[in-house]
């Protein structure tokens, strides 16, 4: 939306895909119309720790099922979209009900349905694997491929550059670095 540096540092929420950047985008029917994916653990932690100083962390996916819905509660993920068709509505309800400014909000997409939010945030972003058209349009690119740490970088490239990874490690893990 603006100035790189500020659009980071002013961050506050996060929004995410899940198949291709929380996943690597392959899914497993099962007979009764779940699905399964394979979700990287290191992401997972990126995000509950963030989520436990105070970010705001969002799911706006198409995708559907018990298991996955299952697995953003445990990640401590309250607002979630599933089976979602409209994005945009989604994400503009979302901001509105939570009152975030889009301008410190960051959104991680890496195909054609998510290229909608890409204008609507301060920062789009792509895991390094996405689809070409993605990766012309994010503002920043993941050197790790969705499903295998894109999250986790892009969670601490911001808490680092915001001066909070510590404090998000030490509330995390009750540790110190």
């Amino acid at each position: 939306m603006g100035n790189f540096k500020e659009d980071i540092a002013r961050c506050e929420a996060f929004v995410f895909d899940v198949d291709g950047v929380m996943t690597d985008g392959g899914i497993i029917p099962t007979p009764d119309g779940d699905f399964i994916r394979r979700y990287n653990a290191k992401d997972g932690y990126a995000l509950a720790y963030a989520i436990k100083i105070g970010y705001k962390v969002c799911i706006i996916t198409g995708g559907r099922g018990r298991t996955l819905e299952h697995r953003l509660r445990m990640l401590g993920i309250e607002r979630f979209y599933t089976d979602c068709m409209d994005k945009i509505r989604a994400m503009r309800e979302y901001f509105a009900e939570e009152g975030i400014d889009p301008a410190n909000a960051i959104y991680m997409g890496d195909d054609i349905p998510d290229l909608c939010l890409f204008p609507l945030v301060a920062l789009s972003c792509a895991p390094s694997d996405a689809s070409v058209v993605a990766l012309k349009k994010a503002c920043w690119v993941s050197r790790f491929p969705g499903g295998h740490g894109a999250v986790r970088e892009l969670a601490e490239f911001i808490l680092k550059s915001q001066g909070r990874f510590e404090e998000a490690v030490m509330k995390r893990f009750n540790t110190e670095l």
